[in-house]
């Protein structure tokens, strides 16, 4: 079933500025050995600037969805991609690593909404017979700049410094700012809209239920459909957390620049957006659990792929583990969305937000407990441990899925 051309703006408007979000963060991984150089810390240390972005980015991100829902979607999404841009900026210009920290905690603060509320805001637009595809379509889209940036990223910090490369992406986010600002409030929704100021209400427009944040928070995170929520946090411990990795192992160990490393990641997002548009043929043949699984079998064939160049030294099989880590991601993250707005329907952007603490959250977890494995066991270590995380994901999370299938 196909979408309006006013759904179809929306969708692609708002993955653009989910692309930038992930972009902006992504895009460092490959420029973490110049940023470590030029700011005179060690190339471990400096994986921090990773953690400061995605641990805000995940922990603000059921906030976000709930200001979305009280405030209106749009006129949150507005501030918050404002705030991404700002933040960008001033990323290029701290002059040392503690500032740098500072200021990526800032960007992240201001960037944890934008995929949670758009999410929910392509729910309303396209309605609840089309929301799977419709969030599979915008996640390829959002994740294609994770992909994509470490390419561009490293080929600016090459060609230029990391600190342009700050500053460029830091234009993306003005240029998304200004497409989100032409977007129509309705965007031709068939769900109805956001809450009114100061209460909370469902997709239809009627009130619900009211109670603290946190009361809330925790009833759907650890309700009927908590496994939903847990997987999404083991996602992005191992996904995100291996992913944020590899830029600086194809430096050490196959000796590759930040251009060449950022080509090779560039085939993340690449299969991210060939993985957000077969999804929903998947999912129609084998259900959310299938797609799922299938996902989870994509990362550990990336992760097998990044032991051997661990053991070969050779960068070829960087190529399968990049192009298998973004196909398997963008099949996971996507159906927990779909299938957590089922949790309350009545408070998607919370819901969706929840799914996002979990996964950025699980990354920025992973990038920083990563360092630690790698000074102790080196690399071949780390993705040993991802290796086994991932597979218990696969049985244990597998199994509470298709539980929580036969409930429903």
């Amino acid at each position: 079933m196909g979408f309006t051309p006013a759904q179809r703006r929306t969708i692609y408007t708002l993955g653009f500025c989910g692309l930038v979000s992930a972009a902006d963060n992504w895009f460092v991984s490959p420029a973490l050995p110049a940023i470590a150089s030029a700011l005179g810390v060690a190339a471990s240390a400096a994986t921090i600037v990773l953690t400061a972005y995605l641990v805000p980015y995940g922990m603000l991100q059921p906030v976000c969805g709930t200001l979305g829902d009280r405030f209106g979607r749009l006129r949150v999404l507005h501030v918050i991609v404002a705030g991404l841009a700002i933040g960008t900026f001033l990323c290029a210009l701290a002059p040392t690593l503690p500032l740098l920290v500072a200021a990526r905690v800032v960007t992240g603060c201001f960037a944890a909404g934008i995929i949670a509320v758009s999410q929910a805001h392509v729910g309303d637009v396209v309605g609840p017979e089309r929301r799977g595809a419709a969030v599979g379509v915008l996640m390829g889209v959002t994740f294609t700049g994770q992909g994509l940036s470490s390419g561009l990223g490293g080929i600016i910090t090459d060609l230029m410094s990391w600190r342009a490369a700050f500053a460029c992406f830091g234009a993306l986010a003005l240029v998304a700012l200004a497409l989100l600002l032409r977007l129509p409030a309705g965007g031709g929704s068939v769900a109805g809209g956001a809450a009114p100021a100061g209460e909370v209400a469902d997709g239809e427009g009627r009130p619900v239920a009211q109670g603290g944040f946190l009361v809330r928070a925790s009833r759907i995170f650890f309700g009927s459909h908590r496994a939903v929520f847990l997987v999404a946090c083991s996602t992005g411990l191992v996904f995100l957390g291996v992913y944020g990795f590899m830029g600086t192992f194809l430096s050490q160990r196959c000796g590759l620049g930040s251009t060449q490393a950022g080509l090779i990641m560039m085939l993340y997002g690449v299969m991210c957006l060939v993985g957000g548009t077969v999804s929903g043929r998947i999912g129609a043949a084998h259900g959310p659990r299938g797609v799922i699984l299938v996902g989870e079998a994509s990362g550990l064939v990336a992760i097998a792929s990044l032991a051997a160049v661990a053991a070969t030294g050779l960068w070829q099989p960087a190529l399968l583990a990049a192009g298998a880590l973004g196909f398997g991601y963008i099949l996971t993250q996507p159906t927990l969305v779909s299938l957590s707005m089922d949790a309350d329907p009545a408070q998607t952007g919370l819901c969706t937000g929840l799914i996002g603490l979990g996964v950025f959250a699980g990354g920025g977890v992973g990038s920083a407990l990563g360092s630690r494995v790698v000074a102790a066991l080196g690399y071949g270590g780390l993705w040993a441990a991802a290796a086994a995380l991932l597979a218990c994901q696969l049985v244990v999370g597998g199994r509470a899925l298709a539980a929580l299938a036969r409930r429903g």
